[in-house]
């Protein structure tokens, strides 16, 4: 039996008059995600800042009925989350919480939506538009990568596939298109064109990525491809030298953390596109992911893996967490040791880390965007690993992030002002403190040797912060010159 839909398309419609004539503004009402003029972030189309603050919601089609999906976007757009990268499918076919099949004709979409049953492709509508909903863009990673390696998809299916996607969502406005899906771009690259090609002859509203395997940046196989608009890299969950025998390895051994090189690898390439962790380290999940002896990667993790990467210059960045990725609950253990009964997702939505990104994403957002360049050159004396120190600055400001509180030696003089002032951000909290007026250097010890933040110089003309009760704003900043680097 097909279930009664709470929200039908007129009452959309009225909730999205009501939002317009009371004023309050959706994401896309500033126009369609594109890429700034500088290549280097994403923006709406008037020019508006878009910084990426993704969860990990890889199973949310498959595990979540209606009311858990509801609660879930809820609570993710409290978290400060604007956008949930899902698993469209996660098999062939792939099967919802209410045993709708993705696929009952195979590749054949043209009876999908049947008259008096909510399928699965239903119940991936009410998903989007709940997310719609909340201010959340869906991130649509179209097929999860093993089934094209494992031949479960060609190119006339995936032309068949991206066309039916592309006609269902083109005109929803919260979409952004993930191609791979955890796996190298050079498995099957032809499907992956395929598909993607297919998908963007028929949308021209929405942005597309890849999403590749651990250690790899997409830019590696498709920087020359017309259909990508963004690059994706994922960091994945390795420490330093947890190698695991590997005998394919992409990166140096023991820089398995080092988020932000990914960054700097992808711009080496021309053209230069933005570029975004889509993966990082989940909190919650072991070490290597393979052993449950192994140390799980914690919330402090978690902020070291956002800051390195954005200070070196990613548009934005993407959480995740062992038990919310997957919907671990009763009846559902999930892979990599995530107990359903110990921590279900719900009150994994709890955890440390769940809400702390908000903060950085605030922060970016409190400053003139898009001048923004990484700037390793006024950090001296830097350290290495953990101890590595990573600068970020734009007109009149400069951000160094912090992340085991040991002691700092800073080159200002970049920041135009012949007394700067300087703040203390707790990157756990967000809460900043102000430390005192400084000339062209700054030496500077963090209180707290075991919290990690950010230390903010600004030119005081400008009035980012005040001294009295300094505190972060979103008072997103636009801008429509070419800043090309």
């Amino acid at each position: 039996m097909k279930p009664q839909r709470i929200i039908p398309a007129a009452i959309l419609a009225a909730i999205c008059c009501l939002f317009s004539a009371t004023g309050a503004k959706r994401p896309w009402d500033h126009g369609r995600l594109t890429v700034s003029a500088n290549s280097r972030f994403l923006c709406h189309a008037d020019s508006t800042p878009f910084f990426w603050l993704g969860d990990t919601g890889w199973l949310l089609p498959q595990r979540l009925d209606r009311d858990e999906a509801a609660y879930y976007l809820k609570r993710a757009a409290e978290a400060g989350f604007n956008v949930v990268q899902i698993q469209v499918i996660n098999g062939i076919p792939a099967f919802n919480t209410y045993g709708q099949m993705s696929m009952p004709d195979g590749f054949d979409f043209s009876r999908i939506d049947r008259p008096g049953v909510y399928g699965y492709w239903d119940h991936l509508d009410y998903i989007v538009d709940l997310a719609a909903r909340n201010n959340i863009y869906i991130g649509m990673v179209a097929i999860w990568g093993g089934m094209v390696k494992a031949g479960m998809m060609d190119q006339e299916q995936a032309a068949r596939y991206g066309t039916f996607l592309a006609n269902r969502y083109k005109d929803r406005p919260n979409i952004v298109w993930i191609m791979g899906g955890d796996i190298q771009g050079d498995v099957h690259p032809e499907v992956w064109d395929t598909l993607a090609r297919s998908i963007k002859a028929i949308d021209k509203n929405h942005i597309m990525t890849f999403h590749p395997r651990g250690r790899h940046t997409s830019a590696r196989w498709f920087n020359d491809r017309d259909w990508i608009d963004f690059h994706m890299f994922q960091s994945g969950h390795r420490r330093y030298n947890q190698r695991m025998g590997n005998a394919y390895y992409p990166i140096e051994e023991g820089t398995e953390e080092d988020s932000w090189m990914y960054v700097d690898s992808t711009w080496t390439r021309k053209p230069i596109r933005p570029v975004i962790d889509g993966e990082p380290s989940y909190e919650d999940i072991p070490q290597g992911l393979h052993s449950d002896s192994e140390p799980r990667w914690t919330a402090r993790d978690i902020r070291r893996y956002a800051y390195w990467s954005v200070f070196a210059g990613s548009c934005g960045h993407t959480y995740g967490h062992n038990a919310i990725m997957q919907f671990a609950k009763p009846g559902y253990n999930g892979a990599y040791f995530a107990d359903g009964i110990t921590k279900p997702w719900y009150k994994a939505l709890d955890d440390e880390g769940y809400g702390q990104t908000k903060h950085l994403k605030d922060l970016m957002l409190s400053l003139p965007y898009f001048e923004r360049v990484p700037d390793q050159s006024v950090i001296r004396g830097n350290g290495e690993r953990y101890d590595r120190l990573i600068a970020t600055r734009g007109p009149g400001y400069l951000l160094v992030y912090n992340h085991t509180g040991r002691p700092m030696d800073i080159d200002i003089s970049k920041v135009s002002a012949n007394r700067k002032d300087a703040f203390w951000m707790d990157a756990a909290t967000g809460g900043m403190s102000y430390i005192g007026e400084f000339g062209d250097e700054i030496l500077y010890r963090p209180a707290n040797r075991e919290a990690d933040g950010v230390l903010v110089v600004t030119d005081p003309s400008l009035g980012y912060f005040s001294r009295e009760t300094p505190t972060l704003r979103t008072a997103v900043t636009k801008t429509k010159r070419d800043l090309t680097e």
